[in-house]
């Protein structure tokens, strides 16, 4: 069984909070990590994204946005070699219309003895 690799809870207004669950994003991002998210498609290359996995729309991804390209945006782990890491390389572009929002910031990180559980 596959687990989702954020959750997600609403927020009043354009915001939403996520909770990193996966190591695709490390250094930047660690499992346990609480994000912000504004709601929006107005990104940029090198922000960090949420957006809907396009072979997969129930699953979100916290990716970087790394350029924009014929088709949407190409999307990339900052650590591709970690287990279960998917991105752009191996899905392609994402569509503009499953990109969710961009990362304001990381509000929590567990201690380092929380993060090994």
């Amino acid at each position: 069984m596959h687990r989702p690799r954020f959750r997600t809870a609403r927020l009043r207004g354009p915001l939403l909070r996520v909770k990193v669950a996966e190591r695709s994003m490390e250094p930047a991002l660690r499992p346990g990590d609480w994000l912000l998210v504004r709601r929006t498609r107005r990104i940029r290359p090198g922000q960090i994204v949420l957006a809907r996995h396009p072979g997969r729309p129930e699953m979100l991804i916290v990716k970087r946005a790394a350029r924009r390209v014929d088709g949407g945006w190409w999307l990339e782990s900052d650590n591709p070699g970690a287990a279960g890491a998917a991105d752009s390389r191996r899905f392609g572009a994402v569509p503009v219309t499953l990109i969710l929002g961009r990362v304001l910031t990381r509000y929590w990180r567990p201690a380092r003895s929380e993060d090994r559980s």
